[in-house]
C-alpha cells in the first residue's frame, strides 16, 4: 500500500503555503476540497467555512475523522502616524518570535502587502533596553510607508489579518518544515486516508466525515459547531503534539514524546476508554508504532468539543509529534506522518455498523 505519493505531497507543499488564518480559512478549504473530491461521494460546508466530505453517505450510524485547517495569526490593530502597524493575536501567535520576521499583510478585497516585524539595532539597545525583550506592546509591523495615510491608501485598515511568509520546506529528506504544519498536517493526513479507502476500495459498513474544521485556534469553535451539524456517533480526531526531546522542554512536565517514534496517543477524560484501546489495539496488530501521553483534564483539542456535544460522542485523540510548535519552523517527521495516516486508515476498519462503545451494556 502506497502511502505519501509524489503527487498527494505536491498537494501538501502547496496546502502549506496557503496562508489559511482563523477566520479566513476559505482558500485553504478549496485546496483541500479540490483535493478530496475524488476520493468522496459528497461534499459539504457550513456557514462558517468548516469542510467535510462524506464517504458512504446515508447510514444511520456516522463516524468522523477530524483535523482543523486554520493557522495562528495576527490583526491590524492601530496604525502610527509614521506608518508603523500594531498588531494583536488572532489566536495562538507568539510574540517572541515575531521581530525580523516577514509578513504579508492581507487585503479585504484580496491581494497582500510585504511587510517585516522590525526590531531595534542591538546598538541601540544599550543601558535600561540592554535586555529588552518581545511583547505585544513593543513589535511593529513596517511596510515601508512613509505614513499612516500611506498605509491607509494601500489598501491597509484595522482588522486586516497578517501571516507569516515563510514556505513548506523538507530537512535532510526527513523532515516536513514550515508554517502552519499545526494543523494542516492533520487536514492532509485525513484526506490521505480518504484516498487511500478509495484507491483500495474499502467498503465501510457505515458514513464516514471527514472533516476539516475551522476556528479551532481560538477555542475549538469549528468543530462545536460541526459537531452539532454532523451529529457523529464516533470520533477520531489528529492534531499536533509537542516533541519533547528538543532542548528547554521539561519532559516531566510534558511528557516523553519523541519525533519519529510515531504517532501519540492520548489519555484523557475527553477521550474514550474503549475506542482508545480499539486505536491501540489496530496499532499493536498491524505493527505501528505509536506513543502515549496523557492530558489532565482537557486535550485542549477539537476532541474536547466532539466528545462533549450533544448528549456525548465517544471520542479518540491521534496526534503527530511537532517540533516547535507556532512559530515557522514547526517541524514533523515524514515517518510519524505515515504511521498516522496508516493508523487512522486501520482503525477505521476496526469500527463495526452501530457499534456500542457504552461503558455499561
Amino acid at each position: 500500500m502506497q502511502l505519501i505519493t509524489p503527487a498527494s505531497e505536491s498537494f501538501l507543499r502547496q496546502y502549506l503555503n496557503n496562508a489559511s488564518p482563523t477566520g479566513f480559512e476559505s482558500s485553504g478549504q478549496q485546496l483541500w476540497l479540490d483535493y478530496i473530491r475524488p476520493y468522496v461521494d459528497e461534499w459539504q460546508v457550513d456557514p462558517y467555512g468548516t469542510a467535510y466530505g462524506i464517504i458512504n453517505p446515508g447510514k444511520d450510524f456516522k463516524v468522523v475523522i477530524e483535523g482543523h485547517a486554520d493557522e495562528i495569526s495576527w490583526f491590524v490593530n492601530y496604525i502610527t502616524d509614521d506608518g508603523f502597524i500594531h498588531v494583536i493575536r488572532n489566536g495562538g501567535s507568539d510574540h517572541i518570535i515575531a521581530p525580523s520576521m516577514r509578513v504579508w499583510v492581507h487585503l479585504r478585497k484580496g491581494g497582500k502587502v510585504p511587510g517585516v516585524f522590525g526590531w531595534p539595532a542591538i546598538h541601540t539597545r544599550t543601558d535600561k533596553d540592554a535586555n529588552l525583550a518581545p511583547s505585544l506592546e513593543n513589535i511593529t509591523i513596517d511596510i515601508g510607508a512613509k505614513d499612516r495615510e500611506e498605509v491607509l491608501n494601500m489598501g491597509i485598515h484595522v482588522g486586516c489579518v497578517v501571516t507569516f511568509q515563510d514556505e513548506f520546506t523538507i530537512l535532510n529528506d526527513r523532515y516536513y518544515t514550515g508554517r502552519a504544519l499545526d494543523n494542516r498536517m492533520g487536514g492532509f493526513c485525513i484526506a490521505e486516508v480518504a484516498r487511500l479507502l478509495k484507491e483500495n476500495k474499502i467498503e465501510l459498513p457505515y458514513s464516514l466525515y471527514v472533516v476539516n474544521s475551522v476556528q479551532e485556534e481560538v477555542g475549538l469553535r469549528g468543530a462545536e459547531m460541526v459537531a452539532y451539524r454532523i451529529h457523529p456517533d464516533v470520533a477520531i480526531v489528529t492534531d499536533v503534539t509537542h516533541d519533547t526531546h528538543t532542548p528547554m522542554i521539561n519532559m516531566k512536565k510534558h511528557g516523553d514524546v519523541r519525533s519519529g517514534q510515531g504517532p501519540s496517543v492520548t489519555y484523557a477524560p475527553a477521550v474514550h476508554n474503549k475506542l482508545l484501546d480499539l486505536i491501540i489495539g489496530t496499532a499493536e496488530s498491524k505493527e505501528i508504532p505509536f506513543q502515549r501521553e496523557a492530558s489532565s483534564r482537557t486535550t485542549g483539542t477539537d476532541t474536547d468539543a466532539f466528545a462533549y456535544s450533544r448528549g456525548g460522542v465517544p471520542s479518540a485523540l491521534i496526534s503527530l509529534p511537532l517540533r516547535y510548535m507556532h512559530t515557522t519552523v514547526e517541524m514533523a517527521h515524514k515517518d510519524d506522518v505515515n504511521n498516522l495516516i496508516r493508523l487512522i486508515y486501520e482503525s477505521l476498519q476496526q469500527i463495526e455498523y452501530q457499534h456500542n462503545l457504552n461503558y455499561i451494556k
